[in-house]
C-alpha cells in the first residue's frame, strides 16, 4: 500500500522509471566503489527523504532479497580445486564484497521504483511501448489474484489458529496441509468466476482500461539528469586515475 499512498503517487511513472533505472544503470556500469555505493545511497536517501517511505517498510521489503544476496556471495569465498577439494579463495573476499555491494545498490534502485509506483499505473501504459495486450492483461490479472490469494491465506490461517490448529508441530503440519488445499480450491473457484464474468461481458481478447492522465514534470526530469550526472562525476573523481 506504500506505493498507492506515497508522496510520489501522482507523479508520472515515466519520471520515476527514468530516475530509478538511471541510478540502476549507474550502479551496474560504474565501479562498485564508489559508483555502486553512491547510486545505492542516493536511492536510499530518496526513498527515506523526498519519497517519504518508512524505514520499517523499506527494511521489511528488502530483508528477503538481502538475505538471498548475502548467502549467494558466500560461495565466492572458496575455490574448488581440480582434485575435488575445497580451499580458501584469496580473492574471494574482494569478489564477494564487489558482488554484494553492486547487488544491494541495484536492489535499492529497484525499490525506489516499486515502492513509489503502483503496478496498476504501469501495466496500462506498457501497451504504448509495444507490449502485447495479452501480456499486460495476464500481468494485471496475476497482480490482482496475488492479493486475493494472500487475503484468503490470511483468513484460513486465522480460522485455523482460532481452532488451536498450531498448538503443536503435528497440528501445525496438518493445518498447513489443509491451508494449502483450501487456498488452491479458492484460487480455482475465483479463476473460474473471473472467466465466466469476462465471457458474460463479451470479452473479445482485450480489456478496456481507463488510464488516469499524468503530465511529465520538466523540472523533475531536469533534476534527475543533474542527479545522475552528479553521481557519475563524483564516482569518477573519487575513483581517481586507474
Amino acid at each position: 500500500m506504500t506505493a498507492h499512498n506515497g508522496r510520489w503517487r501522482l507523479r508520472h511513472p515515466g519520471e520515476k522509471a527514468f530516475l530509478a533505472f538511471g541510478l540502476l544503470a549507474c550502479a551496474v556500469a560504474l565501479p562498485t566503489w564508489p559508483g555502486a555505493v553512491l547510486s545505492g545511497g542516493t536511492a536510499a536517501a530518496l526513498l527515506l527523504g523526498p519519497a517519504r517511505v518508512s524505514a520499517v517498510v523499506l527494511l521489511r521489503a528488502a530483508r528477503v532479497p538481502v538475505l538471498f544476496v548475502t548467502t549467494s556471495a558466500v560461495p565466492l569465498l572458496v575455490a574448488v580445486q581440480p582434485s575435488g577439494g575445497v580451499s580458501w579463495n584469496p580473492n574471494g573476499a574482494g569478489e564477494a564484497l564487489t558482488a554484494t555491494g553492486r547487488a544491494l545498490a541495484a536492489l535499492l534502485c529497484l525499490l525506489l521504483f516499486s515502492a513509489t509506483t503502483p503496478l496498476s499505473d504501469v501495466i496500462p501504459r506498457l501497451r504504448r511501448l509495444g507490449v502485447p495486450a495479452a501480456v499486460t492483461e495476464v500481468a494485471g490479472v496475476t497482480y490482482r489474484m496475488i492479493f486475493l490469494l494472500v487475503d484468503s491465506l490470511r483468513t484460513v490461517r486465522e480460522a485455523q489458529a482460532a481452532r488451536l490448529g498450531y498448538r503443536s508441530w503435528r497440528t501445525a503440519y496438518r493445518s498447513l496441509a489443509g491451508q494449502a488445499a483450501a487456498v488452491f480450491v479458492r484460487a480455482f473457484a475465483r479463476a473460474r468466476r473471473l472467466e465466466e464474468g469476462l465471457a458474460l461481458r463479451g470479452y473479445a481478447g482485450s480489456l478496456a482500461v481507463q488510464v488516469e492522465p499524468r503530465r511529465v514534470s520538466p523540472g523533475f526530469v531536469a533534476a534527475t539528469l543533474a542527479l545522475l550526472a552528479a553521481v557519475v562525476v563524483a564516482s569518477l573523481r573519487l575513483r581517481g586515475p586507474s
